[in-house]
């Protein structure tokens, strides 16, 4: 017999799950019913955990922002300049691919904030703190962290699209966006 969960342990798990599920689903595709069948409570108990479905998108939406904050620290270690900046697109450009949770679920944020004030106050104030993390991390300035920023934002909506990423950004986007000429995917550029 397996020792029982704490309330804390079950909050992890369902924040986690939490943000499988509104990156799959979005926020109104999404049921607080599959999030804690997912881990195995009963929905009582998810509210217990979570006064309200709001509530846990918020708590979904704080740990992407955590996570990518992290994600870009543990690449930029030691590293200053373009070469930090560099590192921490290499880790943004494998999002897709390592944790495609992520990049999905900053659209979903992105999209409820549009039509929420609390999410959109959370979005800003994360946003910017990204913001700062990443010219605080590589030294660089406003320019820079703008072409980053815009560079993420882009991986994102390719990765919705199903559209390839590659190292050279700008030129997959070229080549994926050549081949829809006429909307067909599968068509060669002419």
């Amino acid at each position: 017999m397996s020792p029982r969960m704490s309330a804390g342990a079950r909050r992890e798990l369902a924040v986690r799950a939490a943000m499988a599920e509104f990156a799959h689903g979005g926020y109104d595709g999404t049921s607080t019913w599959t999030i804690a069948r997912r881990i195995g409570v009963s929905q009582p108990y998810m509210f217990r955990l979570f006064p309200s479905k709001h509530a846990l998108f918020l708590a979904a939406a704080e740990r992407c922002f955590d996570d990518i904050e992290h994600r870009l620290a543990e690449a930029a270690r030691g590293l200053r300049g373009r070469d930090a900046m560099a590192a921490m697109e290499r880790a943004y450009l494998r999002l897709p691919r390592e944790e495609p949770a992520l990049p999905r679920l900053q659209l979903g944020i992105h999209a409820v904030a549009v039509r929420d004030e609390e999410i959109a106050a959370l979005g800003r104030i994360r946003w910017a703190r990204l913001w700062r993390l990443v010219g605080d991390l590589s030294g660089e300035g406003p320019d820079a962290v703008a072409r980053f920023m815009a560079d993420g934002l882009l991986v994102n909506v390719m990765t919705a699209f199903g559209a390839p990423l590659g190292p050279d950004l700008p030129r997959a986007m070229a080549a994926w966006s050549e081949g829809l000429r006429g909307g067909d995917p599968d068509r060669p550029p002419t």
